[in-house]
């Protein structure tokens, strides 16, 4: 971001009342998808080993698979919130109704790719003969809510493009209970076993996906926005969805290569490494909602021809990441003592831990930084150079990560590594931010 005087309180108060109003409740939302996983475990846990293991097997198929498709959210938030900002209502529903026809067009895709190659899928993923059974069963009947789920993640993006997360926040939390309550009516009421567990799923997510077509159709009716499928429209997200593809894959790939050292430092430093990863994505979600608003916001003023507007909210949203990325690290700090014991009670894992966790508490203020630009950049439709960002930063993770083991180095170097990967994220979007070149104005970048 260029210099520009200190932004007058007033303005600076109405940026954080729509932050707030944006972040909270995405925040309650990205919370509530996890829960879906936590209760098909906790449910089918009681089943048996094998059971939990192939469901364990399957869900993380299917978690990666949602991921790798999360640009259908961020690619239409963006999209949508440029049109609205430009006065075009009916653009902005048409926009958002491209964006949810190319998730079913994907999401039948993936079906015709997972259901005939699900037990070669699972195999490859390493799940013992006594577990892949119960994985693939549950992995081929979940394949069959993958449309609905993809068109919950394009559907989501046009709400908040249109400046409304509260109806994901209501329909995500829904979706969490109704599928508690089905997975226990079908894998236990019903006696269908892990079957059950995935019926209960596709069933929730078709009822997620009922919802949210319900409120996109009547704001099309109500403006008068055609709910036809347009091969143009469609080619144009895809076209938009493909450098976030990139981004998402980087990022992936640097966890994926974060998790394969940590396992060559031993088991004990393995399963640190999974309690500090599992705490650095909790941390993740409140720094993502954050960005999320970012979307919505950024896009709008663009839309609006309002530059200035762009950067006074980008520099205000900055300051938010910088401020919320602080306390978290020192809840970090302060809850070790009660955090490290809910996971392990090995005091070598704990011992293996504690300073890596310092490392992420360390670290919070710059992903603040990064997560917040990172939401300014899509809102902005910036994909093009977030792709390019994050193979850099992929590039320079690598062999960082790679000399861990090679040098002797433990758990907290590996913590050092994936810190420098979010210094580097930083200094790139930072640049990229303080350039203007993402301040492209229009209904359509």
């Amino acid at each position: 971001m260029t210099q520009a005087p200190e932004i007058p309180v007033a303005t600076r108060r109405r940026h954080d009342r729509e932050i707030v109003a944006l972040a909270v409740p995405a925040f309650g939302a990205l919370v509530a998808e996890p829960l879906f996983v936590m209760a098909d475990s906790a449910i089918v846990g009681h089943l048996g080993t094998a059971q939990l293991a192939g469901l364990g097997v399957a869900s993380a198929l299917l978690t990666t698979a949602v991921s790798v498709f999360v640009f259908l959210a961020y690619a239409t938030t963006a999209a949508v919130a440029r049109r609205v900002g430009a006065g075009d209502r009916q653009g902005a529903i048409r926009q958002g109704m491209d964006g949810i026809w190319l998730a079913l067009l994907l999401g039948i895709a993936v079906i015709a790719v997972v259901l005939p190659s699900a037990s070669r899928i699972v195999d490859l993923f390493g799940a013992s003969p006594t577990a892949a059974p119960y994985a693939t069963a549950y992995l081929r009947i979940s394949a069959l809510g993958i449309p609905p789920m993809l068109m919950v993640l394009a559907a989501t993006g046009v709400l908040r493009g249109l400046q409304d997360t509260r109806t994901p926040l209501y329909v995500a939390v829904a979706g969490f209970l109704a599928n508690a309550a089905l997975n226990a009516s079908l894998v236990y009421g019903a006696g269908l076993g892990i079957a059950g567990s995935a019926w209960g799923t596709v069933i929730a997510q078709c009822g997620m996906a009922a919802v949210y077509l319900t409120v996109v159709v009547r704001g099309a009716r109500r403006h008068g926005a055609s709910l036809w499928p347009d091969a143009a429209g469609i080619r144009a997200s895809a076209q938009a969805g493909v450098p976030l593809l990139v981004r998402t894959l980087s990022l992936r790939a640097i966890l994926m290569i974060a998790t394969a050292v940590a396992a060559r430092l031993g088991d004990a430093d393995m399963a640190a490494h999974q309690i500090i990863l599992s705490l650095w994505s909790l941390l993740a979600f409140a720094l993502d909602a954050i960005a999320i608003a970012g979307q919505a916001i950024i896009g709008r003023y663009l839309g609006a021809d309002d530059t200035q507007g762009a950067r006074e909210a980008c520099r205000r949203m900055v300051q938010w990441g910088i401020a919320t990325g602080f306390v978290l690290g020192l809840l970090v700090v302060a809850a070790r003592p009660l955090f490290l014991p809910l996971f392990t009670g090995d005091p070598v894992v704990r011992d293996a831990a504690l300073p890596a966790l310092l490392m992420v508490a360390l670290s919070q203020p710059v992903c603040g930084i990064v997560f917040v630009l990172d939401g300014v950049l899509m809102g902005a439709g910036d994909g093009p150079y977030l792709a390019w960002a994050m193979l850099l930063t992929l590039a320079v993770f690598v062999p960082a990560a790679l000399l861990v083991p090679a040098l002797g180095g433990g758990l907290t170097a590996l913590w050092a590594a994936m810190t420098l990967m979010m210094t580097v994220r930083m200094a790139t979007l930072w640049w990229r931010s303080r350039s203007g070149r993402w301040l492209v104005t229009g209904a359509t970048r």
